[in-house]
């Protein structure tokens, strides 16, 4: 399980800053695949017609887990940057820890 705070003080690369500033983190998730693309076209091209499928289809996954991708946007001058993270099944953003120990 990994915990990420939703705000980290972190480097700005950004021309306008180039210190330490404090970012906004989010989750980054892969837009919707546009249809107007060059391998999109291409492999739409090469199916049409008949002759059936043309090109390999993918069926021997491993991985049961992704890496993370955090989005880091810094809060002065708007400078977006990613840092990629390890696998992990469970990632929680800005999630409090529960108290460990006893509780009275």
């Amino acid at each position: 399980m990994v915990h990420v705070p939703k705000t980290r003080r972190t480097f700005c690369a950004a021309k306008k800053c180039r210190k330490h500033t404090v970012h906004k983190v989010t989750q980054y998730k892969a837009g919707k695949a546009s249809g107007y693309a060059q391998g999109k076209r291409r492999y739409d091209s090469k199916q049409m017609g008949y002759g059936g499928q043309t090109k390999p289809i993918f069926h021997k996954k491993a991985k049961t887990t992704k890496k993370v991708v955090l989005r880091l946007e810094c809060k002065e001058c708007k400078y977006k940057s990613q840092i990629k993270l390890k696998r992990t099944k469970h990632f929680e953003l800005g999630a409090k820890k529960e108290a460990t120990g006893h509780v009275y």
